[in-house]
Formats: structure tokens, C-alpha cells, sequence
């Protein structure tokens, strides 16, 4: 019976001490609440959601420019995303089809459609498909913006984009907006693809190649979405009265 006790005396003991040392041990942090997302600016655009397409990406690298090899779809990606900065400035809500170096698919097709239905699913009011552009010659340059053929209100964002994108970047060659047969603008909602420049034209590369001018870029781009969005205005006040 004593040996047996001793024994039960010893378990005794190191539960006590495993307890002790549970209760010394610090607890683990608790995982961190999220922060809730900033309030959104109120400012020209609030009330918009913009979808905005960087385009290309992953290995699809789109055109590369002449001089410096760098893929279309790097600079793409900063543009847009300097873009997403201007427009959220303005009060606007914006979905990105990408913010890194990525594709939905390698199926073409496949990816462009995974692309129009984020815009679908978050109830976009606006796309914009930023883009480069590339010619043969070597002289060709200046910023253009497509629409769909047939589509009012898309022509008048491309028309407002364009002269900003003129007014703004003052380019040598100024080009109209031009009705285009791509698939991401095959939305019902006002859409818009943005060659925001030549990577063929070696003046036009170092530009687009540096941080100031794809700022000015994507600023442009915001100015023409706000002055299309007060023609909007002035059009449902005149259809009210």
C-alpha cells in the first residue's frame, strides 16, 4: 500500500507542476482584426465602380518595346495601377483585373472572359483596358482610344479620354478615337481599350518607360472619365426636365 501511495504521490506532484507551468506560460496572441478599409474619397466619380484592365500578363506579354525589350505588360500594370490610384482620388470604387504579373488563363479567349466577369460580378459602370501599342514603322506614335462599334456611350468616353489624353500629353501626332473590334469591349457597360502610346517609336518608349509620364498618363485617362461622367449629368438633367 505505502509503495503504491509513493507512486500516486509523484503523479500528483508532476500534474501539479505541468499545471503551474501552463498557468505561468503566456497565451497566444490572438490574430489581429482586420482594419476596416478607408473610407472611400467623395469627389467627381463617387457613386462609379471602373473595372480597369491591365492588359496582358503572365506569358502573354503583349508587345515589347524596340529599344529597351521591356514587355508591354510591365508597363501596362504600372499604369493601371497609377490609374486605380487617380480614380479612387476621385471618389471612384475600382476593380483590377490584376495587380501583379498573372493570367487567368492561357487560353486567350479564356482569360479575357475571366476578366469581363469580374467586372460582371462587381457591377462595373466602366471599363478601361490599358494597353501599348507597336508599328512597323517606327514613326507612327500618340495615344488612341477604341470603342465599340455602336455603342454611344462608349464612343463618348473614348472622345473625352482622347482629348484629355491630347490636352494632357500634347503629342506630336494627335489621333480621333476610333470604333475597334476587341472582345474586352464587348460589355453592355461603356467600355474603352487605351493605347496609351508607341513602344516602336523610340521617343515614345523612354516616356512610357518612366514613372512621371505613366502618372500623366493615368491621370489623363481620369480626366476623361470625370468629364465624361459630367456630360452624363448634364444628359439625365435634360432628360428630367
Amino acid at each position: 500500500m505505502k509503495t503504491w501511495w509513493k507512486g500516486r504521490k509523484y503523479i500528483l506532484a508532476a500534474v501539479c507542476l505541468c499545471l503551474l507551468a501552463g498557468a505561468a506560460a503566456p497565451r497566444p496572441a490572438r490574430p489581429a482584426v482586420p482594419a476596416k478599409p478607408a473610407q472611400q474619397t467623395d469627389g467627381p466619380l463617387t457613386g462609379y465602380t471602373v473595372l480597369v484592365d491591365a492588359g496582358h500578363g503572365g506569358t502573354d506579354g503583349g508587345a515589347k518595346a524596340r529599344d529597351s525589350g521591356v514587355w508591354e505588360k510591365d508597363i501596362n500594370l504600372k499604369v493601371a495601377a497609377a490609374l486605380k490610384e487617380a480614380l479612387e482620388q476621385s471618389g471612384a470604387r475600382v476593380i483590377m483585373t490584376r495587380e501583379t504579373d498573372m493570367e487567368y488563363s492561357r487560353g486567350k479567349r479564356e482569360d479575357l472572359t475571366a476578366r469581363l466577369n469580374l467586372g460582371q460580378q462587381g457591377n462595373a459602370d466602366l471599363l478601361v483596358s490599358v494597353h501599348m501599342n507597336e508599328y512597323r514603322s517606327r514613326s507612327e506614335s500618340g495615344p488612341q482610344v477604341f470603342y465599340r462599334a455602336g455603342e454611344a456611350r462608349s464612343r463618348l468616353l473614348a472622345g473625352t479620354i482622347q482629348q484629355a489624353m491630347i490636352q494632357a500629353l500634347k503629342p506630336a501626332k494627335e489621333r480621333a478615337a476610333m470604333a475597334g473590334d476587341y472582345f474586352m469591349l464587348s460589355l453592355s457597360i461603356p467600355s474603352v481599350l487605351v493605347e496609351c502610346g508607341f513602344l516602336s517609336n523610340a521617343a515614345e518608349e523612354k516616356l512610357l518607360l518612366t514613372e512621371d509620364y505613366q502618372r500623366r498618363v493615368a491621370q489623363a485617362i481620369r480626366d476623361g472619365i470625370v468629364e465624361y461622367a459630367s456630360l452624363q449629368i448634364v444628359e439625365t438633367g435634360a432628360e428630367e426636365s
